[in-house]
């Protein structure tokens, strides 16, 4: 499966630890993770060399591509929101999911939008620790 792994790059990168969880856990099922650049430490720097219009195009290809989108929405991110929003429109159209996980402990500084997501393509996970994104990931995409 093609993974859109979505996290904060210019946001808040306190939960950059849970990303790198996820896309781990989502290579040991043997996943295709398309934006495993986001967890490098210095993402926003190599990102600093594209112009805006070529990271725009890029991600627009990618997230019309991906099986499923996984977002670690524990930051304050206009660029998550964004996807998740670009992937949930389409879904119905495209058969797309949208996996969204967030700190538990940082509910109150997630967006409404992503806590109240109640479309039937989404499925949220508030986490409390690295161990519940491990069983989450094995229950969604361990291959069958």
């Amino acid at each position: 499966m093609r993974i859109y792994l979505a996290c904060t790059v210019r946001g808040d990168r306190g939960a950059v630890e849970a990303a790198r969880r996820i896309g781990d856990r989502l290579r040991h099922h043997g996943h295709d993770l398309i934006t495993a650049h986001l967890l490098e430490d210095d993402v926003d720097h190599s990102e600093a060399r594209l112009t805006e219009r070529v990271v725009y195009d890029r991600d627009i290809e990618w997230l019309a591509a991906c099986d499923a989108l996984v977002a670690e929405a524990s930051g304050s991110s206009f660029g998550v929101g964004f996807e998740v929003g670009y992937v949930v429109a389409r879904a119905r159209h495209t058969g797309q999911r949208v996996y969204l996980l967030f700190d538990a402990e940082r509910r109150h500084r997630v967006s409404r939008l992503i806590l109240g997501n109640a479309d039937p393509c989404c499925t949220t996970c508030a986490y409390r620790s690295l161990d519940d994104i491990t069983a989450f990931i094995d229950r969604h995409f361990s291959p069958r």
